[in-house]
């Protein structure tokens, strides 16, 4: 059992409730943790022995580019297309919303879900 990280990606997506939101846009923060049994790449030292984590940000990169209401939403379609691909046994994905329309002084808000295979 290995892990991998895919962490800290920024990028500027369209997601909230209000219409200023998904017109205006905000900055993003994304992490992805994964679970794959990474023995037989660690020995064959081969890309398709293992997750390929370009495949990873791609993913996410596509799920971020359509608008939702909510975080969770985003986060969960992440994860679903994530488990499909080959090895993943479990994998974490976090979503942060940074300077979100409160009141008062918050640097961000974030939603976070874990699911095994």
């Amino acid at each position: 059992m290995g892990i991998i990280e895919v962490e800290n990606i920024r990028l500027y997506a369209h997601h909230g409730c209000m219409a200023e939101e998904t017109k205006i846009g905000s900055n993003y923060r994304v992490d992805v943790r994964l679970e794959a049994d990474l023995d037989l790449s660690s020995r064959s030292d081969d890309l398709q022995d293992t997750v390929d984590y370009v495949k990873v940000h791609e993913i996410v990169k596509e799920e971020m580019s359509i608008p939702s209401k909510l975080l969770e939403h985003v986060v969960q379609r992440i994860i679903v297309r994530i488990k499909t691909l080959k090895g993943v046994l479990k994998v974490r994905v976090r979503v942060a919303k940074e300077n979100p329309p409160i009141e008062g002084d918050v640097a961000y808000v974030a939603v976070a879900i874990e699911e095994s295979l």
